[in-house]
């Protein structure tokens, strides 16, 4: 039996970021995962590193590159003839990627002295839990066992031709027709990837607004713009029933107006949100509060177990990495006697579909409901130097302020490196800056960040560019 100041229960981005701020903090630590790669070896990271983040990044920028190729480069003036998909190679880098990844976490676990055992780790007791033929025990126990793909009822996932998004980033070869059903982040980058790349892509989505997480403004622009590049999307439906033949999938299904409609295509993704994984785990066994399929914890990530944390995709609150990653390095310092703090309202959301889109805090529709005079200011990025240089100039960048502080309560964007230019806005908020210091910072010129100079400044009507 072996012996640790902290167990953690899971090696995806929170997990082995817990584990190795623990282990920074001079708490002896250990780190169970059991993902295996197709070499059969431990593959750390979780569902993020393997067939989450990672991967569905690498294939959004090849996809990128080859319509850019096929499509953009005679803009410039680059002359192209005979671009060709090369699938296999393609996808040869994805999987090249992840592999670097999760070595990438074994030399940290190694550099960091965090013990690494590979299997399912399971509950003996509060303080004890359970690997392979090993009992190892535990002052503190971490549990970041992370979050699996909801299937639709009576549509299981076989990953040939009903696919998660396990099976969405290994297709063989490009889909003539391809189904997603839900029009979310990992629905609306999946379709975006197999669409560049050939298919006719349908996505079908049971509420009645598109991206309604996002704002309004945000929303409205996305969907003219994924309309405009090919992305087929229907609001408002009802699956009935989906149905496989040898090499096609029917969905049955009511758009919504209340009609029958019918819909056939050749590989189907279903996206409709992850359920909390706890499989395996023995958490009743141990006591562990469970609501809706989730770990209960409180503000902290104390579960009702006295010595058994929580954190990532298993609790509350947005299944993101980063979020994890927050929650992960709080709750070691928590254990080391220190008294960190999580803002989850600057923790920001990003699709990366072409353009991208991020946000972060409130959205207009949220602070109208809850009764906040707030100022509005937008800039779009067909007004950038940057912007028109890249070719790229679909979008906008939105700020929202109050109306008697100007303290910033939520930035959105959809445009070039939204992603990044989130970054900004989050430090902003973060250190409760107004929008007008956003405005009176110099931003180099020319650049993407203007925009949100320049949308910052527009709240109080003072842009510059526009």
């Amino acid at each position: 039996m072996k012996s640790f100041d902290v167990v953690v229960i899971g090696a995806g981005p929170g997990g082995y970021v817990a584990a190795i701020r623990a282990a920074q903090l001079g708490l002896s630590t250990a780190c169970i995962d059991e993902w295996k790669g197709a070499d059969g070896k431990p593959a750390l990271g979780g569902t993020c590193t393997n067939v989450g983040c990672i991967p569905s990044k690498a294939l959004l920028q090849s996809s990128e590159n080859y319509e850019a190729a096929g499509q953009h480069f005679a803009d410039h003036g680059v002359k192209v003839k005979g671009v060709e998909l090369d699938l296999k190679t393609m996808l040869g880098r994805k999987d090249k990627m992840v592999k670097g990844s999760n070595d990438g976490v074994l030399y940290l676990f190694k550099k960091n002295k965090v013990t690494f055992f590979h299997g399912r780790g399971s509950f003996k007791s509060s303080a004890e839990i359970q690997v392979g033929n090993e009992t190892l025990t535990a002052k503190h126990v971490i549990v970041a066992t992370g979050s699996n793909p909801r299937a639709l009822p009576g549509a299981d996932f076989d990953e040939k031709l009903i696919l998660s998004n396990t099976g969405a980033l290994a297709l063989p070869e490009v889909p003539k027709r391809l189904g997603v059903i839900g029009a979310g982040i990992i629905g609306l980058e999946m379709g975006s990837v197999w669409r560049r790349l050939g298919s006719d892509v349908t996505i079908l989505e049971a509420l009645p607004a598109f991206l309604g997480i996002a704002d309004e403004t945000i929303a409205r622009e996305a969907a003219r713009i994924f309309a405009r590049q090919g992305l087929k999307i229907e609001l408002g439906v009802s699956i009935a029933k989906v149905s496989t033949a040898r090499n096609s999938v029917s969905i049955q299904y009511k758009n919504s107006s209340g009609e029958s409609k019918a819909f056939e295509c050749d590989r189907l993704i279903v996206s409709i949100g992850r359920v909390a994984n706890t499989e395996g785990l023995n958490a009743e066994g141990i006591g562990l509060k469970t609501e809706r399929g989730m770990i209960v914890v409180d503000g902290d990530c104390r579960t009702s177990v006295p010595n058994v944390w929580a954190i990532g995709d298993v609790v509350r609150g947005p299944m993101l990495a980063h979020k994890a990653e927050e929650e992960g390095v709080a709750v070691a310092e928590r254990i080391a006697g220190q008294k960190p703090h999580v803002n989850f309202n600057t923790i920001p959301s990003v699709i990366y579909t072409s353009p991208e889109v991020a946000w972060v805090g409130q959205t207009e529709q949220q602070l109208k409901a809850a009764g906040v005079e707030y100022q509005v200011g937008t800039f779009p990025f067909s007004a950038n130097a940057r912007a028109r240089a890249l070719g790229d100039t679909a979008g906008l960048v939105k700020f929202l302020s109050k109306k008697q502080t100007d303290e910033i309560l939520g930035v959105h964007i959809i445009g070039p490196m939204a992603g990044e230019l989130i970054a900004e806005a989050v430090v902003a908020m973060e250190f409760g800056g107004a929008a007008e210091d956003i405005g009176m910072i110099s931003h180099a010129h020319p650049s993407l960040s203007e925009a949100m100079k320049e949308a910052a400044l527009a709240v109080d009507k003072r842009a510059l560019n526009i």
